[in-house]
């Protein structure tokens, strides 16, 4: 389970944790998310982890209860599916998590980062492979990225009922290919992802 060790290690009262949800599906935009804890408070934080491993549920009751508490604050970013096809999805995820360290409504004096793709910032950082399973401010961020993106997509599904984004989260499952097949490319599909660009190519 997550902690607050990386946290801890940083002589510094503002680590912001960082983490993005997104960069797979075929539709809809990446999005990021920055929190910083006032306190590490292990035990108030039991329930965190890595959004991958918490049930829709349990992410929601995270969401709500991150976003509720006065003892940390948060930020939230996003690229574009134009962004992301004119800058390529990693550039894109990049700019999504400058964004959401920007967003942060104090400004953090060290950064932990999910992942490999270092971020151009003027604030000291520290980049962890598997950084949502192992640094509670980065699990914490990566729920606030994830419930924010997947109420994006819910919301696009309404007017797109057909490609199930409530269910799938623009990734590419059957039902989501069956409907591309049948109905199309929307604009919110990354025209730059191998499967879209082959179903416009056979459009044409």
């Amino acid at each position: 389970m997550p902690d607050f060790s990386f946290e801890q290690k940083i002589i510094s009262q503002k680590v912001a944790g960082v983490d993005e949800a997104g960069c797979g599906p075929w539709a809809g935009p990446v999005v990021a998310g920055a929190v910083i804890f006032f306190e590490y408070n292990q035990g108030l934080w039991a329930g965190l982890n890595d959004s991958k491993k918490l049930t829709t549920k349990k992410r929601e009751q995270c969401f709500e209860m991150l976003t509720n508490s006065t003892s940390l604050v948060y930020g939230v970013g996003s690229a574009s599916v134009e962004e992301i096809d004119n800058l390529n999805i990693g550039n894109a995820t990049r700019l999504s998590v400058e964004r959401a360290i920007a967003a942060l409504p104090i400004q953090p004096e060290h950064v932990l980062i999910d992942g490999i793709r270092k971020p151009s910032i003027n604030i000291p950082f520290t980049m962890i492979v598997k950084g949502d399973s192992l640094s509670l401010s980065i699990a914490a961020a990566s729920i606030i990225a994830k419930v924010t993106r997947d109420r994006i997509m819910t919301e696009l599904s309404k007017k797109y009922p057909v490609y199930c984004w409530s269910k799938n989260a623009g990734y590419g499952t059957s039902i989501h290919q069956d409907a591309l097949r049948n109905y199309g490319v929307t604009p919110h599909h990354r025209k730059s992802f191998a499967p879209i660009r082959a179903l416009l190519g056979e459009a044409a």
